[in-house]
Formats: C-alpha cells, sequence, structure tokens
C-alpha cells in the first residue's frame, strides 16, 4: 500500500542519517506524504522501538535504534533497564547520578555497579560537564551531547577558550570597521551609506568561515554570541529585518573612553582582591606589566 511504501522510505531515509532526521527532512525528501500521515507513521515506529526521539538545538529528531542496542537492554535484568530507561529519558542533556539514584530507588553501591555495566556495553556514556565540572552527566552511548554540557564551541575538555572568543571578536569587529570604511566613498547619501555599513550575521560568518580561523565547526548562532559581545562593548549597533534576520554595524564613539577604562584597573577581574598586601597587589600586578610594556 502507499501507506507501507512511505514509511518503508522514512525508515532508508534514518538508515541513511546517521545523525538523525526531522520532521523538515522528510517533508523535503517525501513532499508527497501529508503531515497527519507523517505523524501517524512516526508514531508508530516510536512505539514499536524502531526509533528513537530526542532534541538537537530545538529541533525534534528521530534516530533508528542500533538492533543490537536493544538485544543488549533485552538480555538485562530488570534494574539495568530502569536505569537505561532513566538515562534514556534525559536524551542528550544527561542525568547526574544523583537523579538516577532519586528516580531508581536504588543504594549508590548498587547504581555505581550497574552504571559500570552498562558503560562496558556501551549503552551509556559519562559525559563532564563544563556547569559542573566535577560532576559527570549520563547519557546514551550514541548521543552528541548538548550545547548546555559540552559549552559548544567556546570550551575545550571543559576549559573556556579565552584566547579563540578573543580573536573572533577581533575579526568579527575587523570585518563590520571595513564596511564602515566603504561608506567614505558612498556618493548616494547618508541613507545609503548607513545601509551599506550593516553586515547581516550570515555574512559575517561566511567571512569567519572563509578566514579558516576556527578549528571547530561555528554555526550562525556561535556568531551572533561573538557580535553581542561587541553589542554590549558599544563597538557595534544591531537592527532586526522583517524576515527575523539580524544585522549589525560597527559605531564610532562620539566621546573617547574615560582614563579608569583605558587602565587595566578598569577591566580587572580580581580588582576587588587587589590590595597593599597577599598575592594580588599593584607590584606584582601582571595586567599593569603588559599594559605598561
Amino acid at each position: 500500500s502507499i501507506f507501507t511504501n512511505f514509511a518503508h522510505r522514512i525508515l532508508a531515509l534514518a538508515k541513511a542519517s546517521a545523525k538523525g532526521i526531522s520532521d523538515k527532512d522528510i517533508q523535503n525528501e517525501i513532499p508527497d506524504l501529508r503531515p497527519d500521515q507523517r505523524a501517524s507513521i512516526i508514531n508508530k515506529f516510536l512505539s514499536k522501538g524502531y526509533l528513537d526521539l530526542f532534541t538537537q538545538g530545538g529541533t525534534l529528531l528521530y534516530k533508528l535504534k542500533d538492533p543490537t542496542v536493544a538485544q543488549k537492554v533485552k538480555g538485562a535484568d530488570n534494574e539495568e533497564k530502569i536505569v537505561y530507561s532513566i538515562i534514556e529519558e534525559a536524551g542528550n542533556k544527561g542525568i547526574w547520578i544523583r537523579d538516577i539514584r532519586f528516580k531508581s530507588n536504588l543504594i549508590p553501591t548498587q547504581l555505581n555497579k550497574l552504571l559500570k555495566i552498562l558503560e562496558n556495553k556501551k549503552l551509556i556514556k559519562a559525559v563532564k560537564s563544563v556547569s559542573a565540572s566535577k560532576k559527570k552527566v549520563y547519557m546514551l552511548y550514541n548521543l552528541e551531547p548538548d550545547r548546555s554540557v559540552t559549552g559548544g564551541a567556546w570550551y575545550c575538555d571543559q576549559d573556556f577558550e579565552a584566547e579563540f572568543v578573543d580573536v573572533l571578536n577581533q575579526q568579527c569587529y575587523r570585518y563590520l570597521q571595513q564596511k564602515l570604511e566603504a561608506t567614505k566613498d558612498c556618493k548616494g547619501g547618508p541613507i545609503a551609506a548607513r545601509n551599506i555599513s550593516y553586515a547581516s550575521s550570515k555574512d559575517v560568518w561566511k567571512y569567519i568561515s572563509d578566514l579558516g580561523i576556527s578549528k571547530v565547526q561555528l554555526s550562525v548562532e556561535d556568531v551572533e554570541t561573538i557580535l553581542d559581545t561587541l553589542l554590549y562593548d558599544g563597538k557595534v549597533e544591531r537592527t532586526v529585518a522583517t524576515d527575523g534576520d539580524h544585522f549589525y554595524r560597527a559605531v564610532e564613539s562620539l566621546l573617547p573612553a574615560p582614563g579608569i577604562v583605558r587602565l587595566p584597573c578598569g577591566v580587572c577581574p580580581v580588582l576587588q582582591n587587589c590590595s597593599d598586601v597577599g598575592s594580588v597587589n599593584p607590584k606584582k600586578c601582571v595586567y599593569m606589566k603588559e599594559w605598561l610594556e
């Protein structure tokens, strides 16, 4: 039947994509499938355990279940299945061992043993969270951790990449400054010049991608995060188009920065701890030394 044909096509689509498929992917690949038919087929697959459902970046994704995983869980005892289902329910944001213990009502030694068994079977994995470096969250082995867990592009092994962020900040601002400089040759009037000075976040993203300065794949949202830091610093201004796209332009400050801001003390992260005595003092200040050099 047509319904069965659609079902086979969706399964084939899920099998071809290791990262999972969204409703939009199904709609694009199978345009003749009605939304109600799609929902019916997906619900049937989920209830039979053919597909896993999880979210990534706010989008629902369907991923083909590994039959070997299903077999391993099937052969496990009830307590293993309970722990596995609790972790599965947490999705790609993971769950802390304390919450697993609360939901499963298992004693710590017993739970630790079950988690180790599931890890050895490669059914689950422990991932360090940037929000709490000493705590691990557990999730299914084949899931890609959510950005809230890994910190996204700005973190490497739970360490914030401050230098990387600074380089991106400088390059984004440089690009917008170049756009602003180009308006000096504009002969169409101030409004035309203003429009030319704006760049969309997608334009800035393409510029950064073409530079090849990032070792990780950056998204438009990542670049917008950097542009927002420039916005908060008063270096750029932002406007939103009718279609929701963000546009940015460099701005020239009408007033020079106050003297205290130009000094390292104005932006010092440990200013409150600075005194004549102790390890943080003006004589040993590395920020002041670098500034004077």
